[in-house]
């Protein structure tokens, strides 16, 4: 750990203010560095990790309670973004953040994102005919969801390297996860 980052850990865990996000981008990856592939992959497997259980929650849900294609995707995407965010605040509160601190931080690593990946992959399910009415036995169901994951992950990577390049997104949540 550098002394640098040491610091800044120091201060945080005595109750100073955290590092801003531009301060905990540039201690990792430098100011106007380009992410790497492998850490937009990372993050957004990290959020798409979140979304997926609030995706699958959701829709399993709505689907067993036989739900239309409104009421299922809503209850999907306001579990999507709990189980987004919570899987960023968990490591956050185990690192001696704050709430507050937390909860900015996490709709500052995760929120694009979130959105991003809800857009996607609701798309998709919603493009492909009859995956919505499809029951949980369905391959169509399974298969659906499947594939609309994937493609939110594939339609998210490229813009979370981007913004993780810029100093924000994950970028502001990286110096924490150590």
């Amino acid at each position: 750990m550098s002394e640098h980052h040491h610091h800044n850990q120091m201060e945080h865990e005595h109750g100073e203010h955290p590092p801003t996000m531009d301060h905990a981008a540039r201690s990792h990856h430098g100011a106007g560095t380009k992410a790497s592939w492998r850490t937009a992959a990372s993050a957004t497997l990290h959020c798409l990790t979140g979304c997926a259980i609030g995706e699958v929650l959701g829709l399993v849900i709505s689907t067993a309670l036989g739900r239309t294609t409104g009421p299922s995707v809503a209850v999907a995407v306001v579990l999507a973004f709990f189980f987004g965010y919570l899987l960023t605040l968990l490591p956050l509160r185990k690192a001696g953040v704050g709430w507050g601190s937390a909860i900015k931080l996490a709709l500052a690593a995760d929120t694009v994102s979130i959105i991003v990946m809800e857009i996607v992959d609701n798309g998709v399910m919603i493009a492909i005919p009859g995956a919505m009415a499809a029951t949980l036995t369905s391959a169509l169901f399974w298969g659906s969801l499947a594939l609309s994951l994937l493609v939110a992950f594939l339609v998210t990577t490229p813009i979370n390297k981007w913004i993780i390049g810029r100093g924000k997104g994950h970028a502001v949540v990286h110096a924490y996860h150590h």
